[in-house]
């Protein structure tokens, strides 16, 4: 199973039961049958999302960015002999042209442009931006974030057509979407599904970040920093990856959620990386049904402290390991990803509250929050 850059018998008892109640109603007369007319948007009917889309398509653009990657031309450079014979020319590391083609979404009427990471691929990269208009124009690497497989460009243009932000927290599962990008190079593609799931996690195969929305619209090679609208035109992912055996569509595609992305973008912006926070010698895992009962723990949600470090200001604020953390802040942590995701959501220089349960007990520590040390690069 691969990910793709771009961008889860009661018939007899049911029988019988059907069967009694056809019996005790045999002997009454049928009712009329009244057929109601479906409402408009309601079952039975597809929506209609032509206006959104026409609306949308403009704001979604090509991106084109080109690499220069080293590479080793002989398998025998290590050889003294194939050296001596043939020179450190035919041995020597070569660079190498790569290009990647993807989408982009303009964020900004000045030509600030979100796309993926593996899109743009390095931040020394030279990138380029068709716009649908069909000029082309050069793109400045604002900054690149690999937690979360996002990039920011901008670009020498005002004016620019943008799709305003939805708020991906209040994103239903069967809601409707349109993906719109350019797979495989045809421009403006535009396709529609629902949300399938929501807080997904690819398992660290393209990005550290575990909340992923999971769609069924289509997303092929070349939609990967495309825009994923809802039905009311509002920008709610940044299309990223698909999960697919065949290289291809499968129905199983993912996006970086709207409002991950905005907070992403805005520290991009300004800071040129994204600052997110940690508690520092701390390690957590999730809990297991087992581990719940010898801990004490009500249920399995909550994050477990595996290990943790003794000069560590965690340790000193009371916490301690096999401690389950059950609420970050007055929210509840289901899970060691989502108490990470809360954690790297963090502002720095803030304190954390912590409620956990230690032996049954129910306890409060607070713990403050860190920089987290950024291997991120921007230009």
């Amino acid at each position: 199973m691969v990910f793709v850059m771009s961008g889860f018998a009661a018939g007899m008892v049911l029988t019988g039961r059907m069967r009694t109640a056809e019996e005790a109603h045999a002997a009454e007369p049928p009712a009329p049958r009244v057929v109601q007319p479906a409402a408009p948007g309601g079952i039975g009917t597809m929506p209609d999302l032509s206006a959104v889309a026409s609306r949308a398509i403009p704001s979604v653009m090509n991106i084109s960015s080109l690499q220069v990657v080293r590479q080793q031309v002989s398998p025998f450079t290590s050889d003294p002999l194939f050296r001596y014979f043939f020179g450190d020319d035919m041995t020597g590391p070569r660079n190498r042209i790569s290009q990647s083609l993807g989408s982009g979404v303009m964020v900004s009427q000045d030509g600030y442009i979100l796309t993926n990471n593996h899109v743009v691929g390095d931040a020394r990269a030279q990138v380029s931006v068709v716009l649908p208009d069909k000029r082309e124009l050069k793109a400045k690497i604002v900054g690149v974030d690999e937690f979360t497989d996002l990039a920011l460009l901008k670009i020498d243009a005002h004016g620019q057509p943008v799709l305003p932000w939805g708020d991906s927290s209040k994103l239903k599962v069967a809601e409707w979407v349109l993906a719109i990008g350019n797979p495989f190079q045809l421009n403006q593609t535009v396709t529609l599904g629902i949300v399938s799931a929501l807080g997904r996690s690819l398992g660290g195969n393209l990005a550290t970040y575990e909340d992923f929305i999971q769609t069924d619209a289509a997303i092929n090679p070349g939609n990967s920093g495309g825009a994923l609208v809802n039905a009311r035109g509002e920008l709610i992912g940044i299309d990223t990856a698909i999960f697919s055996e065949t290289g291809g569509y499968q129905g199983i595609g993912f996006a970086v959620p709207s409002n991950l992305a905005r907070h992403v973008m805005e520290d991009l912006q300004k800071y040129g990386e994204v600052q997110r926070g940690t508690i520092p010698g701390v390690v957590v895992t999730s809990l297991t049904t087992q581990l719940a009962d010898e801990l004490g723990a009500p249920s399995t949600r909550g994050a477990l402290v595996n290990q943790m470090a003794r000069q560590s200001d965690a340790y000193s604020a009371g916490l301690r390991p096999g401690d389950v953390i059950v609420s970050f802040n007055g929210r509840p942590v289901d899970d060691a990803s989502a108490f990470m995701r809360m954690l790297a959501d963090s502002k720095v220089g803030t304190i954390a509250k912590l409620e956990i349960v230690r032996e049954s007990r129910r306890l409060e520590v607070t713990v403050p929050v860190t920089r987290s040390r950024s291997t991120r690069t921007s230009r």
